[in-house]
């Protein structure tokens, strides 16, 4: 990991680096420094890669900002309030790259794109294949095939009885994940109506479902109420399956030796449906002292040939069009992710992008009311009509 005070990013020297600050990037292969390495190999421009814990990146762009001391360069969560006028216009970088229609966003107050998608995320289902071979309980393989979540549910406990797994499944305590359970069964999420902001009864009945999942042993309820690691869980080889997504295929490449794993169709109820958005948003900041060298090396990065390398070499899906991508490994788990995408429905789409225009827009969800009142649900401090309420009051509070 590169320091944060090697030099001030504010710098106009010539001979300073571009700073580029962001999150994982060791966990994804190194994509980004084996690239910014082929940048400095090409053109003689050195780019430092910034690779802080997700957790403490929105708090350390954010304490950059107010000390006057932006990177040049970051891989944001969406854009900040405090930032959102600092950044460089991006639009002909997304035109010539033909980045997505859905995850070009415009400021509107300019209609201008200042924040390009770094890559394709989709949440997904995985298998311990061992357990489930084990059990001799079947599963479907590709995307043309589906189950239903009760009939994933019952076929996972028999591998739990068959194959003395621990658990049925592990969920990643997100709301990312939550939402695309949400979308499964019909719902349409948390939706703004004028001044409101409502859950429908699909999310209801989902939600009650999900604490059923959480109370009767077949999910370690842990993992939601206790912050518990689910992809620990996982790995640990006592769970039969995984809900979590296609950013944690490169990191079973490198870190599950135990059992073999799988790609799965991920369940409907009966609506075939993921959440899908920008894994993060590349965004470049004006006023460092390097404009003009920033936006050369985020054009490049874009370009279809380095940007097919970097998804090649991060195990990611490409968020532009019109690229071949080979994955040297797992490439039908890739396909899978593709089809669901496809297949998904509009609402599928709609965080990430959401967040996003709410950034510009100088707004900001810093906490997950989906999330957090569903972890009180799921402890017991309220019931469930208590939580759609919790839910939607919070989001008005920091959206309305």
């Amino acid at each position: 990991m590169a320091s944060m005070t090697a030099c001030s990013s504010g710098s106009s020297d010539e001979s300073a680096p571009l700073k580029f600050v962001l999150s994982g990037d060791a966990t994804q292969g190194g994509g980004y420094q084996k690239m910014a390495d082929k940048y400095f190999e090409e053109t003689g421009t050195k780019v430092e890669i910034v690779d802080v814990p997700g957790d403490d990146l929105t708090t350390r762009l954010r304490n950059s900002a107010q000390a006057d001391d932006l990177p040049n360069i970051a891989a944001a969560a969406n854009v900040d309030p405090l930032w959102k006028d600092q950044l460089l216009d991006l639009t002909s970088i997304a035109k010539d790259a033909n980045v997505l229609p859905t995850l070009t966003v415009e400021d509107p107050a300019d209609n201008k794109v200042k924040a390009l998608p770094s890559s394709l995320t989709s949440v997904g289902m995985f298998i311990n294949k061992d357990l489930w071979d084990k059990a001799g309980v079947s599963y479907p393989t590709d995307a043309s095939q589906s189950w239903t979540w009760d009939e994933f549910v019952a076929k996972a406990k028999q591998v739990q009885s068959g194959a003395g797994a621990q658990y049925g499944l592990t969920m990643d305590a997100s709301a990312h994940r939550l939402r695309s359970f949400l979308y499964e069964f019909g719902s349409q999420g948390v939706v703004q109506d004028g001044d409101d902001f409502t859950l429908d009864d699909q999310a209801k009945t989902a939600l009650e479902y999900f604490k059923t999942m959480n109370d009767d042993g077949f999910m370690p309820k842990s993992v939601w109420t206790a912050g518990d690691d689910a992809s620990a869980t996982f790995k640990s080889g006592q769970v039969a399956a995984y809900y979590s997504g296609v950013w944690q295929v490169a990191d079973f490449q490198a870190n599950i030796t135990d059992f073999a794993w799988a790609s799965v169709p991920t369940p409907q109820q009966p609506v075939k449906a993921t959440n899908y958005g920008a894994a993060s948003w590349i965004v470049g900041f004006s006023g460092r002292g390097k404009d003009d060298a920033t936006t050369k090396f985020i054009s490049w990065l874009y370009q279809p040939e380095n940007y097919t390398a970097y998804c090649e070499i991060a195990g990611c899906l490409p968020s532009v069009s019109g690229l071949n991508v080979s994955y040297p490994k797992n490439a039908e788990s890739f396909a899978m992710y593709n089809a669901e995408i496809a297949a998904s429905p509009a609402v599928s789409a709609v965080q990430t992008t959401d967040q996003l225009r709410q950034g510009y827009e100088g707004k900001s969800l810093d906490v997950e009311p989906l999330k957090d009142e569903t972890i009180k649900y799921l402890s017991g401090e309220q019931s469930i009509d208590q939580t759609i309420d919790a839910i939607t009051a919070a989001t008005k509070a920091a959206l309305g």
